[in-house]
This record gives structure tokens, C-alpha cells and sequence, in this order.
């Protein structure tokens, strides 16, 4: 196993200034045309995934539509 940190290639407009150790907020945000699944609520959430997890994660989306995902990320 190679001690050398893994690298990600993204393309980037020259008009982006680059600020070294700090993730631009275009790679953040979880994209607001998907709509989560019970999966990902509980993963936002720092839930195992258990029957009972799921459940409480259907029930959010249920009652809070893709706001209870946002609810919990930055």
C-alpha cells in the first residue's frame, strides 16, 4: 500500500481562484435535483443502517420531503 495520499482530478475554470487545504464548495453540496432515499437520510444522519433506522428515515421524508436531508447536512 502506497504511503502517498490519493489524488482527485477536477476540471476547473481558470476564473476559480485555487486556495490550497480548503474543498471549494462546489464539491460539497449533495446536488438538489436527486431525492434522497431512506439510505441516505440514516448515512446523513450517522445512523447504522437497521430496519428500525430506515423506518424513522421514511418517516421523515414522508412528513419533510427532501428538507429533512438538508436538515442534517452543512
Amino acid at each position: 500500500m502506497s504511503e502517498e495520499s490519493e489524488s482527485v482530478s477536477v476540471s476547473v475554470p481558470e476564473s476559480v481562484p485555487e486556495v490550497r487545504g480548503v474543498t471549494p464548495d462546489r464539491l460539497l453540496h449533495t446536488g438538489g435535483g436527486d431525492q434522497p432515499t431512506a439510505e441516505d437520510l440514516v448515512l446523513a444522519s450517522g445512523r447504522d443502517l437497521t430496519p428500525e433506522s430506515l423506518e424513522w428515515a421514511r418517516r421523515r421524508l414522508s412528513e419533510e420531503g427532501r428538507s429533512a436531508m438538508d436538515k442534517r447536512l452543512p
